[in-house]
Parts: structure tokens; sequence; C-alpha cells
């Protein structure tokens, strides 16, 4: 039997790190099941979810743990899928851009959190503005929110938000999916 685990990677970053990971999960009879990776403020960061046999869980965690002498900071959590919910939960794309300032993430994630909304998959960065050069700010966000989320409300506190915050802001629905997170 199978056992999940969820790895999460910290580490200045070098060429081969990704591959030195995947090498380990592969030579302990592992399969890569998805990953968030990216390079940030010159380190390597990500989470990577893999399966491995349970009887080798505990020798693929020492070898990653290992790789603390590469630099890799390698953090192993067994991770149990949640049951399926009875909920259906409906999938949101969030997309914002303005003027970069302190409290942006947290204004957003406040008022998502306030309606029940989840914070899946985000991703932001800060670029030049093309005519001033000012800091922008831009982020995605995958959301899922209760089927009964009033999403006229959500959108309503969201577009407050982006009005203080001066920010462009669309919210777009993009299905609906039968197990909540």
């Amino acid at each position: 039997m199978n056992k999940s685990l969820v790895m999460t990677l910290i580490g200045p970053d070098q060429t081969g790190l990704v591959d030195a990971v995947a090498r380990l999960v592969s030579g302990h009879g592992g399969n890569w099941v998805e990953s968030r990776l990216a390079r940030l403020g010159g380190h390597f960061a990500g989470v990577v979810r893999a399966e491995a046999p349970a009887d080798r869980v505990e020798a693929l965690t020492a070898a990653l743990r290992g790789l603390e002498t590469s630099g890799l900071h390698v953090e192993v959590h067994p991770s149990d899928e949640p049951a399926a919910s009875d909920e259906a939960r409906q999938r949101l794309t969030l997309r914002l851009v303005g003027h970069d300032r302190a409290g942006i993430v947290h204004e957003v994630a406040q008022a998502l959190a306030g309606r029940g909304v989840n914070v899946e998959a985000f991703e932001s960065e800060v670029t030049s503005a093309p005519m001033t050069g000012e800091p922008l700010f831009a982020a995605t966000a995958e959301l899922s929110a209760p089927a009964s989320a009033d999403l006229d409300a959500l959108r309503e506190q969201l577009d407050a938000v982006a009005e203080a915050l001066e920010l462009d802001l669309s919210l777009d629905e993009s299905g609906v999916a039968g197990r909540g997170s």
C-alpha cells in the first residue's frame, strides 16, 4: 500500500535540486504526484506531493533529510487525503492588479476567509508599470467556495476592497468540483 507524503523544500537555488529530490523519490519506489516549485529571491522553494510504498517511507524521509548537506531543507509530512465532502464547491479564479502597497494580500485574504472561500493556489509578483515604472502588484488565485456561497455578496465585498486599495479585480466562475478542500 502506498502512503502519500507532502514535502516542503527550501534552500539556496542551484542546478540539480529537483533532480536530487526526484531521484530519491524514484529510488525508494515512489511516484511524484504534484508540485509547486519556484525560484524566489535567490532561493529555491517548493511543495511536492509524492506517494511511496508504506514500508519505504521512513527510509525515503531519512534520505530526503540528508539533502541538508547540500543546503536544501526538506520537511516531510504524511498526508491522508481528506474524505470527499458531500458539499460541492464552486471553483473561482481571482485576478487583481494595482499599485503595490503593504496589506493587499491581507485585505483580500480576509475578505475571502470571511465568506468561507478557500485559497487553493496563489501566485503574485511585483513588476514595473509600463509607462511610469512604479511598482505594480499582480496576483492570480484559484479559489473554492461552498456551493451555497452568495457570489454576489462576495463580489461586492471584494469590489469594496479593490476600491479602497485602488485595484483592478475580477472574479470568474470556473465550475463546480465535487469535493471540498
